[in-house]
């Protein structure tokens, strides 16, 4: 497994050249890519924030979504990161959001999605969204596996803007 700065060393470098900023809200990967992106050595140049929304009650007080925010959405859907990206790069006012949720697993979510399922999304000057399964039950691969799908779409993003 790699450092976690390793994983973000791109994506930092990146966003320091641009001089662009980041704000996060993750949900099953459970705080790995806010400390991934915190763990590079001059991290307050470019990360402006960010959490673990994995509740209803976080995803209400702290991403500040209502009830009708979501309406007609399920969480670990691509519309749903979606919303949760852009929302979390408006309310912290940074240049780029990054928002991921799904299930890590064992099993699978409330949603009907099986363990290893995840919706990444990135807001911002480039706009992405994807789905990701991996198949597997294992929970802390998993969590590592969205971490690092996570920061290679924001990469990809990053090159493009």
């Amino acid at each position: 497994m790699a450092p976690l700065a390793e994983l973000a060393a791109t994506v930092a470098a990146l966003l320091k050249e641009k001089r662009h900023t980041i704000a996060v809200a993750e949900s099953s990967a459970g705080g790995l890519i806010n400390a991934a992106l915190v763990a590079v050595p001059g991290a307050s140049a470019y990360y402006l924030g960010g959490g673990v929304i994995y509740t209803v009650h976080a995803r209400e007080h702290i991403a500040g979504l209502t009830r009708d925010d979501v309406k007609g959405m399920r969480s670990a859907s691509e519309p749903y990161a979606k919303l949760l990206a852009r929302r979390v790069r408006e309310k912290v006012g940074a240049t780029w959001g990054l928002s991921e949720t799904g299930a890590s697993g064992p099993t699978g979510n409330r949603y009907g999605d099986a363990a290893g399922h995840a919706c990444i999304a990135v807001s911002g000057p480039v706009d992405a969204v994807i789905t990701l399964e991996t198949g597997s039950a294992d929970r802390e691969a998993n969590m590592w596996t969205f971490t690092r799908r996570a920061l290679a779409l924001l990469e990809e993003c990053l090159q493009k803007a």
